[in-house]
């Protein structure tokens, strides 16, 4: 199956949400009245007298930003202005790489905690290791940053050196160790073999995603001899989105033909359907789709596709719900702009904006006891100021979004393991294993 790149793209937003994106180099506007000219005209009078009286100078270039964006985010959750620095860092991430060591960590006890340096980096060669803590990075002390400004400042231009210092437990001191930055590739989907069912694991949707996942599947149908492949685990919890051309790939990897998705704006004319073409990756294997509150936009396209077509079981709880679309236009070194546009829509022609994706058996995943009370439903529909979807009801969007770290303290991928190996039944699913299609 030949993916070919596309300007169309899904952009991750910070929390549970994500959004669908248009790359564009400009969009005709109709010229705004003399009324609205009075008012930008009011606009730059209470600009020149905050700029010239406010009781201490202020930031000029933040004023005119938050004025930006006061303005976009009136309208929706999903419309900003993304500066430079920002627009650069949803290119990075999108592109499924940057300049770094290639470590991943989180933060405990105020200091940088190494999870696992990523195979053949130069974090795992300079002889990093799982639960080292990082003190300083450069010289700079690490307590009193937060997680993401620790790894900001890990992260850089590819050959240039950063100086890390290492506590690790059982050494008398602390290690000193200098590394040249390379170029990161970010896992975009992670595989394993379940014994006799393939688990594959879509973390975001880069330009990275289709390939990895094809490279997955192949690896599984080595690992398990097509006769004994029961079929295979498509996990999209806590999945925020990503590339809107990946999502569509990774549907059509599982798919022989039909709609993925349409788009809508507000010109009834204007709508742009993505179809999958010949070529299921895994020759029809049973297919169940894992998804929760975390489980948003590009998730929502790949999970209302398969299950809309009839081609997995969606399992697990209501997803995040987001169904509109952002167009990105670049405004040089200025930034970006990233206006929402259009509505996306499932192959049944249904709008998931502010309901999300109902899952085929619902299966709740139980909270450990130190977060209950603590974890929370989120959805589109609880955001302030969101579009109103058209399916949209007092029930809402999401749902809580938790994935225990041991497999087997998870409820629902153990269910849907179940579900395929036959221990466990559902109307929705086909009691003959040999049929491809999961019907709902």
């Amino acid at each position: 199956m030949i993916r070919r790149a596309s300007l169309v793209l899904v952009g991750a937003l910070m929390g549970a949400t994500a959004m669908s994106v248009l790359y564009s180099a400009g969009i005709p506007a109709q010229a705004a009245g003399t009324s609205t000219y009075k008012e930008l005209s009011i606009f730059g009078d209470v600009f020149e007298r905050v700029r010239a009286q406010y009781v201490t100078p202020p930031d000029e270039e933040k004023l005119v930003e938050n004025a930006i964006n006061g303005m976009l985010t009136s309208l929706d959750p999903h419309s900003t202005y993304m500066n430079a620095k920002d627009a650069a860092d949803m290119q990075t991430q999108t592109r499924g790489e940057f300049g770094g060591i290639g470590i991943e960590v989180t933060m405990e006890e105020e200091l940088v905690k190494v999870i696992t340096p990523i195979d053949d980096t130069p974090g795992s060669k300079a002889g990093i290791l799982a639960g080292d803590f990082i003190s300083e990075i450069d010289g700079e002390s690490v307590r009193g940053l937060k997680l993401e400004e620790a790894v900001e400042k890990m992260r850089g231009a590819v050959n240039t050196p950063i100086k890390l210092t290492i506590l690790r437990k059982g050494a008398d001191k602390p290690i000193e160790l200098s590394i040249v930055r390379e170029i990161i590739p970010i896992r975009a989907v992670k595989s394993r073999v379940e014994g006799d069912v393939g688990y594959l694991r879509v973390i975001s949707f880069t330009e990275k995603t289709y390939d990895d996942l094809e490279a997955a599947i192949l690896k599984i149908q080595k690992e398990v001899p097509a006769d004994k492949l029961k079929g295979f685990v498509l996990d999209l919890r806590l999945n925020p989105g990503g590339l809107l051309d990946q999502a569509i790939y990774v549907s059509d990897a599982f798919l022989e033909r039909g709609e993925v998705v349409s788009t809508r704006s507000r010109d009834p004319e204007d709508t742009r359907r993505f179809n999958a073409s010949a070529g299921d990756l895994t020759d029809g294997k049973p297919l169940v789709v894992l998804v929760n509150g975390g489980s948003a936009s590009a998730s929502e396209i790949v999970a209302g596709a398969l299950q809309d077509l009839k081609r997995a079981t969606v399992l697990g709880t209501r997803s995040f719900g987001k169904g509109s679309v952002q167009t990105i236009i670049p405004m040089g070194e200025k930034g970006a702009l990233r206006l929402t546009t259009a509505l996306y829509y499932t192959p049944s022609g249904r709008s998931i904006q502010g309901t999300g994706i109902e899952p085929d058996i619902k299966v709740e995943q139980p909270l450990p006891e130190e977060l209950q009370g603590k974890v929370r439903a989120e959805g589109e529909s609880a955001l302030k100021g969101h579009i109103k979807g058209q399916n949209e009801s007092e029930e809402g969007s999401g749902s809580v979004a938790y994935v225990p770290p041991e497999a087997k303290d998870d409820v629902q991928l153990n269910y849907a393991l179940d579900l395929l190996r036959g221990a466990k039944t559902d109307p929705s699913f086909p009691a003959d294993p040999a049929k491809a299609v999961v019907a709902k």
